[in-house]
């Protein structure tokens, strides 16, 4: 078994309360996590953030904020 150590990043826009999304990369995959709970770890692929992303900056999202 190959122990990783995962190299958390989050945005510069985050709240320094903890209020935030933190991702890295392990094997290729893109992991997401709450800084407020980080036992909870989500795994997606590259393509599917990238989709995520676009969406995002199109403002799709923008009626959840």
């Amino acid at each position: 078994m190959r122990i990783v150590e995962i190299q958390w990043r989050k945005s510069s826009f985050s709240e320094q309360s903890g209020n935030c999304l933190e991702l890295a990369v392990v094997d290729g995959d893109v992991l997401v996590r709450e800084s407020d709970d980080p036992a909870v770890v989500v795994r997606t692929t590259r393509a599917k953030l990238a989709s995520f992303l676009a969406g995002a900056k199109a403002g799709e999202f923008d009626d959840l904020v």
